[in-house]
Parts: structure tokens; sequence; C-alpha cells
């Protein structure tokens, strides 16, 4: 790689580092080409940036975004993934990914500016996607008024079975 070629692929994953919502960065040793090109395959239909970065490449990259507390973990041959689209998106890719391919290790990820521990890669891949966090507060914002919906459908009722009830005492009497 030349200078410029450097300097292009620096800026690529810069502008994606300042957009994304997340990023995991893994150890891709041992992978065979096939299981690599299955990986990309599968980021690029959920929305997840994947890029093989030579590390002091990546340090420069993702100086002064959310990442760059990333940059000392920056060791070895490492694969960055980096959601777009859904703060969750690379790291369900990486677990699921690395479910059925051993070699594959997670090594770093980040997420809101802070180094998160590789344990907390789970919680990570559990948030909701966009669509099922509006679903989620639509579900919350709508529950009080289904609830007081209820409750004023429930005074009419309750007169009903009053009246009911007395009737029924009257044919008893008689």
């Amino acid at each position: 790689m030349n200078l410029d070629d450097k300097k292009v692929v620096v800026s690529e994953v810069a502008a994606v580092a300042a957009s994304a919502h997340s990023a995991v960065a893994a150890e891709y040793r041992g992978l065979s080409v096939a299981q690599m090109t299955e990986l990309r395959s599968q980021a690029r239909s959920s929305g997840v940036y994947l890029r093989v970065v030579k590390n002091t490449l990546a340090r420069r990259a993702v100086e002064g975004t959310d990442f760059e507390c990333m940059q000392e973990g920056f060791v070895g041959p490492l694969l960055l993934a980096f959601s777009e689209e859904d703060p969750g998106a690379a790291a369900r890719l990486m677990k699921g990914f690395a479910k059925t391919h051993d070699r594959l290790q997670v090594k770093l990820v980040s997420f809101g500016g802070q180094l998160l521990g590789v344990a907390d890669l789970d919680r990570l891949a559990e948030l909701p996607t966009r669509d099922e966090a509006i679903s989620q507060l639509m579900a919350v914002m709508r529950a009080p008024l289904d609830k007081f919906a209820r409750t004023l459908n429930e005074v009419p009722g309750k007169m009903v079975r009053t009246v009911a009830a007395i009737r029924d005492q009257k044919q008893a009497a008689a």
C-alpha cells in the first residue's frame, strides 16, 4: 500500500466510525477465505460495516471519534465491525458468527464512547432493533389510554350488572 491508498483507507474508516453507533473488534486468525466471505455477506445484509485494517491505520482512523478508547487494544490481526443502522447489529453479527466458528474471538467492544468488556457483547447484542424499540415505545405510550378506556367502560357495565341483580332479586321475590 502506498501513502495515498493508506489515506483513503483511513478516511473511509474514519467516516464510518464518526457515524457508527457501536464497534466490535475481533481476531480472525484461522478463518478460511470462505468463512470470511460468509461473514462479510452476513455483515452486508445486517447493515454492519466490516473491514480488516492494519492496526496503525485503525488507530489513526478512530482518532477523534467515540471509538478512540479502543486504540490501545488494536494488537494482532483484527477485524473491525461498525454498527451503522442499529447499535446492536455488530454485536449480534459477531456473537452469532462466533457460535459456529470458534476461531473468531471478540477482543474489543465499544458503545457510546466507552470501552466495554467482552462479556458485555451479549448485552449489546440483546439491544432491540429500531423497529422493535419503536413498537415497545408505542406499547408503553398506548397502555394508559387502554387502561383509561377499560375504566370508562367499567362504569356503565357495573351499572348494568347492578340493575340486572336488582331485577333478578325482584323476580325471585315474586
